[in-house]
């Protein structure tokens, strides 16, 4: 077979499709879900007795430049003595997925978006979550509010959820907002062109950054790491960049994190049961402790978020430039999130990372299937109905979705390291600065800088561990692979 001879789409998307069967994930939606799709209809967004009209308020959605698939829009209400009301709205995506139908099967079964560098499979199809169950600029629809009061300093006060109609007054995008609300740039014109909406914003970056500065109090941790997003010209790949954090994304992420809490204690609160998202203490703490020290840094013996976050808030100002290496260290030793069941009467373990006992998935139901059951779960509450799960079946849920998130994330990090391949494929014997991102008995993996991809070191691999710095020069690509090996040589260990 003749490869290509420039990286392009269409040889990752093949990759990408491939990957997808391979891990147990649908690429493609059924007869029966298409054909759900056509015939379905838009919910009927009206208010009533037991959903309120808030359609008056300057609701706006921010996310990324070319997201159709809107989960949420933020309001803030100032109250008196520098409180503020919070409200999130989240599109009622249940009500046009009904439990048990085709859609819904796809859905349970994928269980999130997987977002690759070639092509996005959506766990709903698009006409729905990019129209008829998104929160689209202009469009009266359907959602679950989660409203909280936030305290001067942060705190959060209060918070209640219930049932409304909304509507979105302006599609903004993070990029555009941040550079604005920074101080970098003039005011998007989606958002200069609705009155008061700028002042909206500046109340809610305001609330997010007291949230937020409470939080890592609480040691929530400040991580940063480096996504790289794939950039095409035309149909061929020009370049992996990082996805970097603005005030915009931080602004919603703090949001959603209050949001996710509170619709945890309110479902705790009803009696019912809640498909919490956790982060268990780290099992490897002592590499933690022993990356610290290597930077003349003291950790405790035993795992402390607190401690964590002081280490790292301390490293991000000594050293910006190297923070976010630091932070994929941290990240690859504390591990990864899971979904577990909490049943009334019940404690599961927090999230480690947020530093918070009570969270869950509740603010992206057209992307993430536990948050669709979770919105299942608070549409019960909220009515008194019973609960639409068993406790058996919400346990294989639970479990259900913690696999398929993982095997998404491989998906995603294997098509990944296949666009890396196709632009590295051309600088076989480079050498690169590289930090270490994982070791095991599986083999030893370090992360390049440029373009930030990881490889697996074949050669010259002893004695090293997460976080180190090593020297590293390419030797090998494979494209269909996603392989990109590197050997420690002498001459640039570090």
């Amino acid at each position: 077979m003749i490869r290509p001879t420039v990286p392009n789409r269409s040889t990752l998307q093949g990759i990408a499709r491939r990957a997808m069967v391979e891990h147990g994930l649908l690429p493609d939606f059924s007869p029966a879900a298409l054909a759900e799709t056509e015939a379905s209809a838009k919910a009927a967004a009206q208010a009533g007795p037991s959903i309120r009209d808030l359609r008056g308020l300057l609701w706006a959605s921010i996310d990324n430049d070319d997201s159709r698939d809107l989960d949420q829009l933020t309001v803030a209400q100032p109250m008196a003595d520098g409180v503020v009301k919070i409200l999130v709205a989240v599109a009622d995506v249940d009500a046009t997925v009904k439990e048990g139908s085709a859609i819904d099967a796809h859905a349970r079964t994928n269980t999130t978006s997987v977002y690759t560098a070639a092509e996005v499979f959506p766990m709903l199809p698009e006409k729905l979550s990019t129209d008829r169950t998104s929160l689209g600029e202009g469009q009266e629809r359907l959602a679950i509010v989660i409203e909280i009061v936030v305290a001067p300093d942060g705190a959060i006060t209060g918070s209640s959820v219930y049932r409304a109609v909304v509507l979105n007054r302006a599609k903004l995008a993070y990029n555009g907002v941040a550079v604005w609300i920074e101080g970098r740039g003039p005011a998007p014109q989606r958002l200069a062109a609705v009155a008061g909406l700028d002042e909206q914003l500046r109340v809610q970056d305001r609330v997010a950054q007291a949230m937020k500065n409470l939080r890592h109090q609480h040691g929530a941790l400040s991580l940063e790491t480096l996504e790289a997003r794939a950039v095409f010209d035309g149909d061929v790949l020009a370049d992996l960049v990082p996805d970097e954090k603005n005030r915009a994304k931080e602004l919603i992420e703090d949001f959603m994190i209050a949001a996710n809490g509170a619709t945890a204690k309110f479902l705790e609160q009803k009696g019912c049961p809640s498909l919490r998202r956790v982060l268990r203490t780290p099992k490897r703490w002592q590499r933690i402790v022993e990356l610290a020290a290597g930077l003349g840094e003291r950790l405790p013996t035993e795992p402390s978020a607190r401690a964590l976050e002081e280490f790292l808030a301390k490293r991000r100002q000594a050293d910006p430039v190297r923070f976010p290496d630091l932070s994929l260290s941290v990240v690859k030793l504390l591990g990864s999130g899971e979904y577990v069941v909490e049943l009334p009467g019940q404690r599961v373990d927090g999230h480690f990372g947020l530093a918070v006992k009570d969270y869950t998935h509740s603010t992206a139901p057209n992307r993430r299937f536990p948050d669709l059951v979770t919105q299942r779960l608070l549409k019960a509450a909220i009515a008194d109905r019973p609960v639409p799960y068993g406790n058996d079946e919400l346990n294989a849920l639970a479990r259900h979705c913690t696999e398929q998130e993982d095997n998404a994330a491989k998906v995603e990090r294997q098509v990944r390291k296949c666009a890396a391949a196709q632009l590295l494929t051309s600088r076989i014997g480079e050498r690169f600065d590289a930090i270490v991102t994982g070791a095991s008995e599986k083999g030893t993996w370090v992360r390049i800088l440029q373009p930030p991809v990881e490889g697996k070191v074949v050669r010259g691999f002893e004695g090293l561990d997460v976080g180190d710095r090593v020297g590293v020069q390419l030797i090998h690509t494979d494209v269909e692979h996603g392989f990109i090996d590197f050997v420690r040589p002498r001459a640039v260990v570090q």
